[in-house]
């Protein structure tokens, strides 16, 4: 069974990690790509990519026609990719997520498509089920996540999600980052947390100070729904009991390592 969330809804419903999909259309057709960013910047983020237009004839504009959905897969047994539909009908595009494979698929749909008639068997879920679903793999999404200015690409693990390339030509921060991932050496790293006790009424602050049992520093609390959550905690604080101090009250935490990083990451 998968269950399909529209990300159209979320308070961030994409990531700043930028998704982008070639519509092929016919030969003679001028190329169409579409391109996934949070909501919450996708003025700036136009404005910014008109800035880099100059004379091209390139037109750029939001697709309110298009809902995009996440299929994240079931837990029983057959739930693969072979249980979806080989040709999605009302889908737009039904593509594989580029992050992980445990975030199943991105699908686009015209507005007020019938979800069970693209994927039999399917169900729609709670919003909050898909960020839960992300929070506990770890994955980042939306500017809360990966604040503009602050996060950065290696220590964001963009490097395991199909978001960094170290082929292409320049980019902006290509040296410091390729640098970095060439020499192995990232002390911090986001990672999937969840709390131990039940959390205050107004929850944990995004940004709040994460301590290990003797007071040191050990990272920033990002965002997180419930009791799951994502933080930037320096590696070698990882496997210590872990807290943050809310109005005076330590409230507990845990992390852990993704099992979807590569075994040489897990080290």
């Amino acid at each position: 069974m998968a269950v399909g969330i529209p990300p159209g809804d979320m308070d961030c419903p994409h990531g700043v990690w930028k998704a982008a999909s070639r519509l092929h259309g016919s030969a003679g057709e001028e190329p169409h790509i579409l391109l996934e960013c949070d909501s919450n910047v996708l003025e700036p983020f136009q404005k910014h990519l008109k800035l880099y237009k100059i004379r091209r004839k390139v037109d750029i504009s939001p697709c309110p026609d298009l809902s995009l959905w996440a299929v994240i897969p079931g837990e029983q047994a057959g739930d693969a990719s072979s249980s979806l539909p080989k040709c999605a009908g009302q889908a737009v595009l039904l593509t594989p997520d580029p992050r992980a494979e445990v975030m199943g698929w991105r699908l686009i749909t015209k507005k007020g498509a019938n979800l069970s008639e693209i994927i039999p068997g399917s169900e729609v879920g709670d919003v909050q089920d898909y960020h839960r679903h992300r929070y506990k793999q770890g994955i980042p999404e939306g500017v809360k996540d990966l604040p503009p200015g602050v996060a950065l690409p290696l220590e964001s693990n963009l490097a395991y999600m199909n978001g960094i390339s170290f082929t292409k030509g320049c980019y902006i921060g290509q040296e410091l980052t390729a640098r970095t991932h060439h020499m192995g050496v990232i002390r911090k790293r986001l990672l999937p947390v969840s709390f131990s006790a039940p959390l205050p009424k107004d929850g944990i602050p995004e940004g709040a100070e994460i301590l290990t049992e003797s007071g040191k520093p050990a990272g920033k609390f990002r965002a997180g729904g419930g009791d799951l959550g994502i933080a930037l905690l320096r590696l070698a604080h990882v496997n210590e009991p872990l807290c943050i101090d809310v109005g005076g009250d330590k409230v507990k935490l845990s992390a852990n390592t993704p099992e979807w990083w590569p075994k040489s990451a897990a080290k």
